[in-house]
C-alpha cells in the first residue's frame, strides 16, 4: 500500500480563521488507525488549537510542506500559496461563480491541482456530508439571545467568542431569564439542529405552528417552520416539496401572520435566489410587524431577510435596520430592528466547530481518500483536476478559463 503525507495548512487569509480541519488528537488517531498514513502540520501562531497541542500527540511541525500529497485547510487559499500538482481540500467559494474568487479559480486550473471542495462532499443521495453547520446554529441562536437580553436590557452574557468552549458557553445559558416571547426559526437541515441546541440548553418548549400563531404563553416557546410553512403556490393549499425544490420561483411567501406574532426570528433555512423573500421592506413597515431582532444565520446578501444590508462581524455582531429610512442604525434604538448576520459564526466556538468537523471528516470523507473510492464521494467532489474542470463543474467554464 502506497504511503499518503497529509499536509494541515496553516491558514493565510485575513482575517484569519481559527479553526483546523484536523485536531491534534484526530491526526494522532488517523496515524495509527492508517498505517501508510503520515500526517504534517504547518506552525501558526493564531490556531485555535497551538503547535504544542500538535507536538504532544506526535504530529511534527512542518514549515515546507511541498513534499505532502494532499493538503488541507479550511478557508481558501491565496493563489501564491498554491503547490502545483498537489491535491487540495479547503472551502473554495467557487462553485457559485464569486467574483471575489475567480483568480483563484484559475490558479487553480493552471496549476493542475486537484480541488475537492468540502461544500461538494456528498453521498450518493447527494446529501452533503461535511460542513460548519451545526456551529453556525449553535452560535446563531446564541447570539440571537444576546442581542435580544441587549435590545431590552434583561441580562447580559459572555459573547460566545469570549467563552473557552460550548461548556462554558452553556454556563452562561444559565444565567438567561427571558420573558414570554415568542421565537421562530425557519429551516430543518443541520444548522436549524444546532440552532435548536442552544433553544434546547434553554429548555425553551417547542410548540406547532398552529399554537405559535394563535395561543398565548406564559413561558418563552419557539416553532420550527418548514417550507409547507413559509412558502405556498398561490391559490394552491396542497404543498409539495419537490416541486418547491425544482421551482421555487412558482411559490409566494405566506410567513406574514409569523411576522405579527414573533419577537426573535432565526434564520437557518437554505435560500434559493429564485425563491420568495420571507416578507419584504413594505411589510417591515406594517405596524403589526412585531419581530425586533433577527438572528440571520444563513446571512445571504439581498436574500430571504431583506434586513440583512451587509455581514457583521465577531467582534460587532449587531446592526440596527431603521424601518423608515432602509438604511443601517444604531442596533438597540427603540425603533430600529435589530440584526445579526455574522458569516463566520463557527469561528465564535473554533476548538468545538473543529473537533466535530474533524470526526466527520475521518469518519465520512477520509476512508475513499486514503482508500478505495468505491461510492465516488471525491470524484464528485473535485471541481478540477490536471488542469480541466470535471464534468459535473464544466457549468463553471466562462468564470475558471
Amino acid at each position: 500500500m502506497e504511503r499518503i503525507k497529509i499536509g494541515v495548512l496553516r491558514e493565510e487569509k485575513s482575517p484569519p480563521d481559527k479553526r483546523v480541519p484536523l485536531t491534534p488528537l484526530i491526526c494522532s488517531e488517523l496515524t495509527k488507525k492508517y498505517a501508510n498514513v503520515d500526517i504534517v502540520v504547518q506552525p501558526s501562531k493564531i490556531r485555535c488549537y497551538t503547535d504544542d497541542e500538535y507536538t504532544a500527540f506526535g504530529i511534527p511541525l512542518q514549515e515546507d510542506i511541498s513534499d505532502c500529497d494532499i493538503l488541507m485547510g479550511v478557508k481558501e487559499v491565496p493563489v501564491e500559496k498554491l503547490i502545483p500538482h498537489k491535491k487540495y481540500f479547503f472551502f473554495s467559494h467557487t462553485i457559485k461563480k464569486q467574483a471575489h474568487n475567480q483568480k483563484l479559480m484559475k490558479g487553480l486550473i493552471e496549476k493542475k491541482i486537484q480541488m475537492i471542495d468540502y461544500e461538494t462532499l456528498t453521498d450518493k443521495q447527494h446529501n452533503r456530508i461535511i460542513g460548519f453547520g451545526r456551529y453556525a446554529g449553535i452560535v446563531g441562536a446564541y447570539n440571537g439571545i444576546l442581542g435580544y437580553g441587549l435590545k431590552y436590557d434583561l441580562f447580559r452574557i459572555k459573547p460566545a467568542n469570549q467563552c473557552r468552549d460550548k461548556a462554558e458557553m452553556e454556563e452562561e445559558l444559565k444565567r438567561v431569564k427571558l420573558p414570554n416571547i415568542k421565537i421562530a426559526l425557519t429551516g430543518g437541515g443541520r444548522v436549524a439542529n444546532g440552532a435548536i441546541e442552544t433553544l434546547s440548553a434553554l429548555r425553551i418548549r417547542k410548540v406547532t405552528p398552529e399554537e405559535f400563531l394563535m395561543a398565548s404563553f406564559r413561558e418563552p416557546v419557539y416553532c420550527q417552520l418548514n417550507p409547507r410553512d413559509y412558502v405556498e403556490r398561490p391559490n394552491d393549499h396542497n404543498f409539495d416539496l419537490n416541486d418547491f425544490f425544482t421551482h421555487p420561483e412558482h411559490f409566494v411567501s405566506r410567513f406574514s401572520p409569523f411576522t405579527k406574532v414573533t419577537d426573535l426570528y432565526i434564520s437557518t433555512h437554505y435560500w434559493d435566489p429564485r425563491s420568495p423573500k420571507m416578507f419584504t421592506k413594505e411589510d417591515l413597515k406594517d405596524p403589526k410587524f412585531h419581530i425586533s431582532v433577527i438572528a440571520d444565520v444563513t446571512c445571504d446578501m439581498d436574500g430571504s431577510v431583506p434586513t440583512t444590508i451587509r455581514a457583521s462581524s465577531i467582534a460587532q455582531p449587531f446592526y440596527g435596520y431603521n424601518i423608515v429610512s432602509e438604511k443601517e442604525d444604531l442596533p438597540f434604538n427603540k425603533d430600529t430592528i435589530c440584526v445579526m448576520a455574522v458569516d463566520n459564526l463557527p469561528c465564535e466556538l473554533p476548538r468545538d466547530a473543529s473537533d466535530d468537523f474533524g470526526k466527520d471528516l475521518s469518519e465520512r470523507v477520509l476512508p475513499f481518500v486514503v482508500g478505495e473510492d468505491k461510492d465516488k464521494v471525491i470524484r464528485r467532489a473535485s471541481i478540477c483536476k490536471d488542469g480541466k474542470l470535471t464534468h459535473y463543474y464544466e457549468y463553471l467554464s466562462d468564470y475558471a478559463y
